[in-house]
């Protein structure tokens, strides 16, 4: 494997600036096996507050097995996903959700009947804010991702890209350090790809730590501050976009050898 991964900045943009306490999602030793196939073969990969990290590779490579492994969809063979210094490998994604991991499907997520403020609203109250507390957090959200004044629409008229930001406000609604976005770039047309883009970025902002999969590999690459291409199980290569766009590995099994940014 090459690997050109700078120590991350563990300290960026912490949610308790009295403790200084580091978060990450750190997946150790990850191993996936049906029957007599292994399709994981003990990954490994870091996930900080305050960054954009990308998991890309061919297809059936693995990397959306390791992808729903650290979200809490499939589970490990092996291997320890530790949450902030905590193993939540065993917990299912809705425990997980509850302990700072928010997670975008690709398919779409949103109820088309009921209007966007509602969507959000359905979320909400899962969580134990009071009515005050209930409405301002949705309306901080649907205003941070350009909603508000969409809020009595119902979903099914959102387009593609209203869609996905909807999809995201629903997420952050739960109020997490990381955003694990499987495909956000499917299902939107080019002109809004650059809107998500945006929108990641002013989460890494924030201080959300971001973890995405997609097929998409130049919109993906032009927003993270490092990747991890998965080949045949296991990690081929990790670095920042330069040097994984230079590395011939890469180039050789994945990006092709005319890819350039």
């Amino acid at each position: 494997m090459t690997d050109a991964t700078a120590p991350a900045d563990t300290s960026a943009n912490p949610k308790d600036d009295s403790q200084q306490v580091a978060k990450s999602i750190v997946a150790k030793g990850l191993v996936k096996t049906y029957g007599a196939k292994t399709v994981v073969k003990g990954i490994d990969l870091e996930v900080h507050t305050g960054e954009v990290v990308g998991l890309l590779g061919p297809n059936g490579a693995g990397k959306t097995t390791t992808f729903y492994m650290i979200a809490g969809l499939v589970e490990s063979t092996k291997g320890n996903v530790i949450l902030n210094g905590r193993d939540v490998a065993y917990l299912k994604i809705h425990r997980r959700a509850r302990l700072g991991i928010g997670y975008l499907a690709q398919e779409p997520s949103v109820f088309k009947k009921l209007t966007v403020w509602q969507n959000v609203q359905a979320v909400a109250e899962t969580i134990p804010f009071t009515r005050k507390e209930r409405k301002e957090v949705i309306e901080r959200q649907l205003n941070d991702l350009g909603l508000l004044s969409l809020a009595k629409q119902k979903a099914y008229t959102l387009s593609g890209g209203e869609r996905r930001r909807l999809e995201i406000a629903r997420c952050l609604v739960t109020q997490p350090d990381f955003l694990l976005m499987d495909e956000p770039f499917a299902g939107v047309d080019p002109i809004n790809v650059s809107e998500v883009q945006r929108i990641v970025l002013g989460l890494k902002d924030r201080g959300i730590g971001i973890l995405i999969t997609d097929h998409n590999v130049r919109d993906t690459l032009s927003i993270t501050d490092r990747a991890y291409i998965v080949n045949k199980g296991e990690i081929l290569a990790s670095g920042d976009r330069h040097f994984l766009v230079n590395d011939p590995q890469s180039r050789k099994i994945y990006l092709g050898e005319n890819f350039n940014m």
